[in-house]
């Protein structure tokens, strides 16, 4: 197949192999639960909070001291996992190489004091926006480089699959060749390969020789199973990447049933992926969606929906969240122009928004407070980059200020979510209850330290759902 051509979803996938037996992740659980295979923690570094979007009953980490991650570690059981928020989509290069390469040595040092072995994933976006090479190559300087690199961005809630090497996003079913879709286009992580043999190479800009790549295939996947994944596994030149073809979880259960048996043996892996591979990683099931009335949600106040994301998607669904709620919310735009001008014009568009929300969740109303949809791009990557965070600043001083409390609050996209959650919220630790919808996180922080404890706080990112899913959420949620 060719990678710049659009396929029907469906057929592609009834040509396929049948899929693997759907027992892999009870396998997967055995072996992590064996002590005789010596399964080591797993440290997921997300690079936006949205990582958490396959997981349940997960701590995420928002700080990484020493204490705390030696904490952690000792908390752990034997072959789990916790996130560590790193929110490095919104740094420029230098500064997000820094922070992986301080997490990395503060989790040497914690694991080095506690007896605990571990392994890391860089959990990115599906959509392959990223800091990549960077920040693999900043985790390997700092504890050694690996014996090869898996990258696996599939994500089926989120449509992601990988076929013959090519990415796609699954859009009206069709698959739309990653490099052909609006996340393609990003003024900070833009890329132009779908093929992610091309892509390592055209992202490391020539330094990563095609040489150096290989792939797992559904073939080998499908028909060989985890024995012809080790095998091939096995085989590899030290220093390679290997990209892991997936069209179901089922795809994914088989490469980590391989993978944990390569450690077992000595190997070390570091992985580049999207969400799926991480509850893969740890054995984590599918679940449904956290039932409403097991949230403890107030009947006294209004919701609040806190809109940064601007792509395509996110427009879509805020667009829907409006037209279907009607009378049900109350909207703020915040200009994002307007923000950029001065600090003065900034401070009363947000004391404005403050002025508007305190008064539809004090009357029980839910609160929209957006962005507006106009994308403001700079002369080049990292002032794109710089604008993004002069927005969301002020959307972290609407929160900060906001003195209601209201019945949950959802952060619409991915750096939005980060921000609100540490800055705005203050978590440093958080529980991932399960999903608020299916690929949308849902979070705890019981923490009294946090602004809000116990408050249902929702990551819900930009790119996940259909055009009604935040509605729905929205709707379900409301009181009646």
């Amino acid at each position: 197949m060719a990678s710049n051509e659009c396929l029907p979803l469906a057929e592609i996938l009834n040509r396929l192999p049948p899929p693997p037996a759907s027992d892999l992740r009870l396998r997967v659980q055995q072996l992590l639960s064996d002590p005789k295979c010596n399964p080591k923690i797993l440290v997921a570094l997300d690079d936006d909070p949205t990582g958490t979007q396959t997981c349940h009953n997960v701590t995420v980490l928002t700080t990484w001291d020493i204490p705390t991650l030696a904490a952690e570690f000792r908390q752990t059981r034997l072959g789990g996992g916790f996130f560590i928020l790193t929110n490095s989509r919104a740094l420029h290069p230098g500064p997000a190489r820094a922070l992986t390469a301080e997490i990395c040595a503060n989790l040497k040092e914690a694991s080095v004091e506690t007896g605990t072995g571990f392994e890391v994933v860089l959990r990115g976006d599906s959509t392959l926006r990223g800091h990549f090479p960077l920040e693999p190559r900043a985790v390997d300087e700092e504890l050694g480089v690996s014996d090869a690199w898996i990258l696996c961005p599939f994500f089926l809630q989120g449509g992601r699959y990988t076929i013959d090497d090519v990415h796609y996003v699954a859009e009206g079913g069709m698959l739309v060749p990653a490099a052909q879709t609006p996340f393609a286009k990003d003024a900070t992580f833009g890329y132009k390969s779908s093929n992610l043999r091309d892509w390592v190479v055209e992202k490391s800009k020539g330094s990563i020789f095609p040489e150096r790549i290989t792939s797992i295939s559904l073939d080998t996947i499908r028909l060989g199973g985890p024995d012809a994944v080790l095998t091939q596994l096995r085989a590899l030149a030290k220093g390679s990447v290997v990209i892991v073809n997936a069209a179901a979880e089922e795809d994914v259960d088989v490469v980590v049933l391989a993978l944990l048996r390569g450690a077992s043996e000595g190997k070390r892996y570091l992985y580049r992926t999207g969400a799926a591979f991480v509850s893969a990683r740890l054995g984590i099931p599918s679940i449904p969606p956290v039932p409403t009335d097991q949230l403890g949600l107030s009947r006294d106040v209004g919701g609040i929906i806190i809109a940064g994301s601007y792509v395509p998607k996110t427009t879509a669904q805020l667009e829907t969240l409006r037209t279907k709620s009607g009378s049900k919310l109350v909207t703020v735009v915040i200009d994002a122009r307007g923000l950029l001008k001065s600090d003065a014009a900034s401070k009363k568009s947000v004391e404005d928004a403050i002025r508007v929300a305190e008064g539809g969740i004090s009357e029980g109303q839910d609160v929209l407070v957006m962005t507006s949809r106009e994308l403001i791009t700079g002369e080049d990557e990292a002032k794109s980059l710089d604008i993004g965070t002069k927005v969301a600043e002020a959307l972290v001083s609407f929160l900060v200020s906001l003195s209601t409390r209201p019945r949950y609050v959802i952060a619409k996209g991915g750096i939005t979510s980060s921000d609100m959650a540490t800055k705005g919220l203050g978590m440093r630790r958080a529980t991932v209850v399960g999903q608020a919808a299916p690929g949308v996180p849902l979070w705890r922080c019981d923490e009294l330290t946090a602004k809000w404890p116990g408050l249902p706080f929702v990551v819900f990112p930009g790119n996940v759902g259909s055009d009604d899913t935040l509605y729905e959420v929205v709707n379900r949620w409301r009181v009646e």
